[in-house]
């Protein structure tokens, strides 16, 4: 799916029409009709904006990820509650299925390597 396609799908679900999301995102109607058509490519700065106010992250609307989440914190929940929220959304990925169907034979030692892994790739990918 592209980006305008994505665009106007999470726009439609929050019940908004283009000039709604227009003004949530500083532009110009006119422009946010041309981003939606692809008729303009979209600047950094407004992907980071769209991704915000759409609450999905910017590999969603680049394509890069089919995981609409934005990775953004939810306010009230502590580190850990989240972290765990996290994790438990990595290993209940459907794409993952196969591969996390053989966790429960694991080892506990085998499960808090994989933690920790887990761990390492979520603070890569928040840098």
């Amino acid at each position: 799916m592209d980006i305008g396609k994505r665009i106007i799908s999470l726009r439609e679900n929050k019940g908004w029409n283009q000039r709604e999301l227009a003004n949530r995102v500083g532009l110009n109607p006119s422009v946010m009709n041309r981003i939606e058509l692809e008729d303009r490519p979209v600047k950094d700065n407004e992907l980071i904006t769209l991704a915000n106010v759409l609450d999905c992250s910017t590999d969603y609307l680049l394509g890069i990820s089919e995981h609409k989440e934005s990775g953004h914190r939810k306010p009230g929940i502590p580190d850990n509650e989240q972290e765990e929220i996290e994790f438990q959304a990595f290993v209940n990925d459907p794409s993952l299925q196969k591969w996390y169907k053989e966790l429960p034979k694991s080892e506990e030692e085998d499960l808090q390597k994989l933690r920790t892994i887990w761990e390492m790739i979520k603070n890569d990918v928040n840098k």
